[in-house]
């Protein structure tokens, strides 16, 4: 590897000489640098453009062509003060001149004449601040890859278990197996939606996505219920109506199993859906008659899309509504009491919707 190399900027020829023979040569078991100078601002510019290894800026400010400013202008445009340390060397007093200079970031004022023990040990010690400070950053980056690349298999082992899941719930269940799939996409639009027009929820782009993803586990509960009466063709009985209710909590219990391999973040969205998809605004759902914004966020949502989805698709026991009519009666209050924003949201996700329930149908059928 090449030397690191140091760029003296500075319009007197003498003071370079004397900074150029400081660097140049190494001593002290310490190793010397290419030492690079420069006459004024614009080729000081020219050459930070070239080098590739540049590790300290010896900068004076007043030259010609371009003064020391301009310098720090382009350096801090580039984003390079961070990168490459600046030494500002002047002979001029403490003044405005050098408390402009420390608004740049620059790393230290050294002043005319050079005292070369001092400016020796304070330049190399910033050298090996900075060069410490971006080793830890690449450390940092890389650490954050490997956290990423983590992160990323542990989703897709998730998605696999949801996958398998869901798949085992609508083997036994009287629905088609675009229901999971139909539920996630209604989520995601309503939660985007939620997230854009009403921030006070605080919702962000990582959280639709794991609200998206747990709405597959929302009836889970039901491989918990009896066939003859999850498989019942006509209406149930209240009895059996108390049976089908508690795959929410069965659900839940179920959920307890696997919580090892989640997240704890997205393990509660999972719960929160599982349990409450079924509360209603007034507190007349179930298991728990939650009321109001007792009720899980994204509970809520994933309400208003399974309810929806229950109404556009045929059952044993039903026609299909048109999805006109399934978001009237929605809207209506025909299918229990919702949250009023997210009412909000569904109104402005009604083409989305129309459009999802169209897609999957033409799927299946080519």
């Amino acid at each position: 590897m090449s030397r690191g190399q140091l760029l003296i900027v500075d319009d007197e020829e003498i003071n370079r000489m004397i900074l150029h023979g400081m660097f140049e040569d190494a001593e002290d078991g310490q190793e010397g640098y290419d030492v690079l100078e420069a006459a004024d601002g614009e080729q000081a510019i020219q050459m930070i453009q070239e080098c590739d290894n540049l590790v300290l800026i010896f900068l004076d400010i007043i030259m010609p062509k371009m003064n020391g400013f301009g310098v720090l202008d382009y350096l801090e445009e580039h984003s390079l003060l961070e990168k490459i340390p600046v030494i500002l060397i002047t002979g001029a007093s403490p003044d405005e001149t050098e408390e402009k200079a420390y608004s740049y970031s620059i790393a230290d004022v050294m002043y005319k004449p050079f005292v070369p023990g001092i400016i020796k040990k304070r330049a190399r010690n910033v050298i090996e601040l900075y060069q410490h400070r971006r080793d830890m950053r690449l450390r940092i980056k890389e650490q954050k890859v490997i956290i990423k690349e983590q992160e990323e298999k542990i989703m897709e082992a998730n998605e696999f278990m949801i996958d398998a899941l869901s798949t085992v719930i609508e083997f036994r269940s009287v629905e088609t197996g675009d229901h999971v799939r139909r539920i996630k996409y209604f989520t995601r639009v309503l939660a985007k939606y939620l997230a854009k027009y009403f921030p006070e929820y605080g919702l962000t782009d990582d959280q639709v996505d794991q609200i998206a993803r747990a709405s597959a586990l929302h009836d889970i509960g039901k491989i918990g219920i009896p066939d003859a009466v999850l498989l019942k063709p006509g209406r149930l009985t209240d009895d059996e109506y108390e049976i089908i209710k508690t795959h929410t909590t069965i659900g839940c219990e179920l959920l307890e199993t696997f919580r090892g391999s989640y997240q704890e973040d997205f393990y509660q969205y999972c719960y929160d859906i599982c349990r409450h998809h079924h509360e209603r605004w007034d507190g007349r759902g179930y298991p728990d008659r939650l009321a109001g914004d007792d009720i899980p966020i994204s509970a809520q949502i994933v309400s208003i899309a399974d309810v929806y989805d229950a109404l556009v698709s045929e059952r044993v026991y039903k026609t299909a509504y048109s999805t006109e009519e399934a978001y009237r009666m929605i809207l209506n209050g025909e299918c229990g009491e919702f949250s009023p924003k997210i009412l909000e949201c569904f109104e402005l996700a009604k083409e989305d919707f129309f459009g999802i329930v169209e897609v999957i149908k033409m799927f299946r059928y080519t």
